[in-house]
């Protein structure tokens, strides 16, 4: 099976992500100000804590945008902020052929949305879909969709430009990972959620464009929609830790890949990365043994279920069936496959895990 993950970051690469987001911050925060925790409720000049606003700064600098705006609803908030602030409602919206992330897909149907598909993997889909439908605006999911996608975000989002299309990134299970995201590429705007970057719960960012942000911000302008400058605190925190973090993950997906693949389990068929959404190992079975795996390894010490997929919470290895959209493509395979995500332990233990469990009556 052929899968296109997306190129994580190198070790040094990710050092260096962390140190330059320190460095904005030492020029945002001088002396004492970042030992903080922030403050609360609608300062006059901002409608909003003085301590979110500046966070914010930060974080748009980092990514090189013209500002950014905090939301709750983590990476759904955003996305569905960031969506209600570039279209409007019943406006026609150029997606990709496959299957729509759920929670996605109940924002475009609040909104009313007309959907209109292409093949992001072939730029000239794209072109053809702009011509004939004339959409205000292209929702572009960074990891992947479907096993076999291999689209270049940089190519969508400059075919998407060259049309005037503005475009919305779901950067979730990307940002910090890779060493750009869609704000970055020369999209519209960008939308995570930081629970998934060792953040709070439940508070998501939206990067990009001043004069869409602008809109949003006026939308969610009451204090119960602020996000308070000690919840902005922890997410930048997370932030900073999230790039090493993830860097650690990925090495030591390629280490358990190249070891299963070498056949140390005859149990295992093939093993493989892909975005599925995180970027995760994926194990196929010769037999059908899946579910009976998954059953075993949560009593080796495995969690059976994800809380913010990769959030602060989760520091075991997850063992779990593959995602809703994989499924969709191919039924079967939630017989034979199962993905692993290490999240901060070692390729040593997965393999523990994973062995004791194919091994189990």
């Amino acid at each position: 099976m052929k899968t296109y993950p997306l190129q994580s970051m190198t070790m040094a690469q990710a050092q260096q992500q962390q140190f330059r987001l320190v460095d904005i911050i030492c020029r945002h925060f001088p002396g004492a100000d970042f030992l903080s925790q922030g403050d609360l409720g609608l300062v006059p000049d901002l409608r909003q804590p003085r301590m979110t606003r500046r966070i914010e700064a930060v974080i748009a600098a980092f990514f090189g945008a013209e500002t950014a705006a905090f939301v709750n609803g983590a990476g759904t908030g955003a996305l569905r902020a960031g969506l209600a602030a570039l279209v409007g409602p019943n406006s026609t919206l150029l997606v990709h052929n496959a299957p729509i992330y759920p929670t996605t897909k109940a924002s475009i149907e609040q909104m009313g949305l007309h959907v209109v598909h292409a093949d992001f993997n072939h730029t000239e889909h794209i072109v053809a879909a702009i011509r004939q439908h004339q959409p205000v605006a292209c929702l572009v999911q960074h990891t992947r969709q479907q096993i076999s996608d291999h689209y270049s975000l940089q190519e969508v989002i400059d075919t998407l430009n060259q049309y005037r299309i503005p475009s919305l990134v779901d950067d979730n299970y990307a940002a910090m990972k890779v060493a750009q995201i869609g704000c970055e590429y020369g999209a519209t705007l960008s939308t995570f959620s930081c629970f998934k970057l060792l953040g709070p719960q439940g508070i998501g960012i939206v990067v990009g464009k001043q004069a869409i942000i602008d809109n949003l911000r006026h939308s969610m302008y009451s204090g119960g929609c602020q996000v308070q400058g000690y919840q902005a605190m922890e997410a930048l925190r997370g932030m900073v830790f999230a790039p090493v973090m993830h860097a650690v993950q990925a090495e030591v997906n390629n280490e358990l890949v190249t070891r299963l693949n070498q056949g140390v389990l005859p149990q295992v068929k093939q093993a493989f990365l892909a975005n599925a959404q995180s970027k995760v190992l994926l194990v196929e079975f010769h037999q059908p043994i899946a579910e009976k795996v998954l059953n075993a390894a949560h009593a080796f010490g495995a969690l059976p279920y994800p809380v913010g997929a990769e959030s602060k919470f989760e520091i075991p290895p997850l063992f779990y069936r593959i995602s809703g959209t994989f499924r969709q493509i191919d039924p079967t395979l939630e017989q034979r496959m199962i993905r692993i995500n290490p999240n901060r332990s070692g390729a040593d233990t997965v393999m523990r895990i994973l062995r004791a469990s194919c091994q189990s009556e």
